[in-house]
């Protein structure tokens, strides 16, 4: 089966995160997309989240660097899923690389249509979100309400 390299980015701000309706998945998810080719997947993850949701972010690193110059490194994702696709009728699987951002300080935080800030205790409390455009109650995947927490506790944790 034929794979293509995605990166999601989990946006966290205070103790709530970024999510919109996706409306071909038809599920709550958060900012991502395909890794573009030559574009390493924490530009792709910073690229996505500027261009769907408006905002300029910077990744939470999930480990420390090593104490080189050279080679040059990237902060590895917090998580790897392997997702069934069928977009454009093709289908093949995602590898996707989960990455937890916060926005950029001074950053505007004017977002796009469809991007609402979730809560944490939504999540854990695993309420439906709403539809607005039909007033439908939708609940989230497991995937993505763990790994909402995972982020909230994660920014959390390394702001001490």
């Amino acid at each position: 089966m034929r794979r293509h390299f995605t990166a999601t980015g989990f946006v966290v701000e205070g103790d709530r995160t970024l999510l919109h309706w996706h409306k071909g998945l038809r599920q709550w998810m958060p900012p991502g997309g395909h890794v573009e080719p030559d574009e390493d997947p924490v530009a792709a993850v910073l690229r996505e989240v500027r261009e769907e949701c408006g905002l300029a972010a910077e990744v939470i690193p999930s480990v420390a660097a090593l104490p080189f110059a050279y080679p040059g490194q990237l902060p590895p994702p917090q998580a790897v899923l392997l997702e069934d696709s069928h977009e454009s009728g093709d289908p093949h699987q995602h590898v996707d690389l989960i990455y937890f951002c916060r926005p950029l300080d001074g950053s505007e935080h004017v977002l796009s249509d469809g991007f609402h800030w979730v809560d944490e205790a939504t999540l854990r409390a695993n309420q439906p979100l709403d539809l607005a455009a039909c007033g439908v109650a939708v609940p989230l995947s497991d995937d993505v309400r763990l790994l909402a927490i995972r982020a909230i506790e994660a920014a959390r944790q390394e702001r001490g």
